[in-house]
């Protein structure tokens, strides 16, 4: 039975922005290390520092984390970043993994503020995406990013990387100043509906003065600032109506682990039923939510709640923290909680489902 990895992910490179237009160079990002920093190098956009690009580690620090958290996490930078595609295939085989379904890694926090910059990084990251897809021979698939201040760029953007193997949009629960439930959307997700991709919206957080508030304090987690956008989108998605707006429309609910989906799923018939509703009895399949899960979730009994068809599993291939797993999907089969049945779901069927995969 073929896999897909239904969350990995590519780093970005300053030979990502060699992808971007002569005329756009000026948008470019840039890699700085701050003075003194021993091991941190961040993205530079329009002035402002906009996320890490990569943490610097020894290979015994890298051993040293695997063998604190028992995650296997390390993986080649000339395949995370994409240098070497044959080499990430290669190594895809060695962990048995058939499809990758690869997210970003810089638009996890907001690059821009600006129309202008956000269409050109978004414009460049996607045709570097295009030639990665070209090399793969089809076993990588991609998740686009789209410019959303301007929906009618992102409009058209949409179409080309639907015509060179997306087969979904990068979302975070928080969009800027909007949730992805605001009717300003609506265009995309009609559009999207019509070109068969999926939402992923994936831990992250759009809106930089929520990130500077809720980092406060708090020990440096991200638990607040990126997993809980997305479980409090995927509530809003559902008491908003829009699987019923939009009846094809597939999300895909990435790397905040699936442990939250009895909490949310109480809360959601409490709410429905003081409306006179009664929420259906298998509300991920009723409204086409898919949510992935890790290995060290309770599985068996997440899915009491989610049922087998709507839960998928990533490895977070290329990332180095408490999401990471890049055993993940061989993992899961050994830790024997599940029928094989239901692990087949999880690692071919649903996902295939999800992206719409051939």
């Amino acid at each position: 039975m073929p896999t897909i990895d239904s969350d990995a992910h590519v780093v970005e490179s300053e030979h990502t922005w060699d992808f971007m237009e002569r005329a756009d160079q000026k948008y470019r990002p840039l890699i700085v290390r701050p003075r003194g920093e021993d091991g941190g190098e961040y993205w530079f956009v329009d002035g402002k520092i906009r996320g890490l690009v990569r943490v610097v580690m020894t290979a015994r620090q890298l051993v040293e984390v695997s063998e604190r958290t028992g995650r296997v996490m390390h993986t080649p930078r000339e395949t995370r970043e994409m240098e070497n595609v044959p080499a990430r295939l290669s190594h895809m085989d060695e962990l048995g993994i058939d499809t990758q379904v690869l997210y970003p890694t810089i638009f996890i926090e907001q690059v821009t503020d600006k129309p202008e910059w956000e269409i050109a990084i978004c414009k460049g990251y996607n045709r570097w995406l295009a030639d990665i897809y070209r090399q793969g021979q089809g076993r990588l698939r991609w998740i686009c990013v789209l410019p959303l201040l301007d929906m009618g760029a992102s409009l058209e953007e949409l179409r080309f990387c639907r015509q060179h193997g997306a087969c979904g949009v990068f979302m975070r629960g928080i969009e800027g100043n909007r949730l992805i439930t605001d009717p300003y959307f609506y265009p995309l997700y009609e559009e999207m509906s019509r070109l068969n991709l999926a939402a992923g919206v994936h831990v992250g957080n759009g809106n930089p003065y929520v990130i500077d508030l809720v980092s406060q304090y708090n020990g440096g987690g991200s638990f607040w600032k990126f997993r809980l956008p997305v479980i409090g989108a995927f509530q809003s998605v559902i008491m908003a109506g829009l699987p019923d707006l939009f009846p094809e429309l597939r999300f895909h609910w990435a790397e905040a682990a699936a442990q939250w989906i009895p909490y949310v799923v109480k809360d959601l018939q409490r709410r429905w039923a003081a409306q006179g509703k009664k929420l259906p009895d298998n509300p991920l399949k009723e409204y086409r939510q898919y949510v992935s899960c890790q290995t060290d979730d309770d599985v068996d009994y997440i899915l009491r709640y989610s049922g087998e068809d709507n839960i998928v599993i990533g490895t977070d291939y290329g990332h180095n923290d408490q999401s990471t797993e890049v055993e993940a999907l061989r993992n899961l089969k050994a830790k024997g909680s599940i029928t094989p049945s239901q692990y087949e779901k999880i690692t071919y069927h649903n996902p295939k489902a999800l992206f719409g995969l051939t």
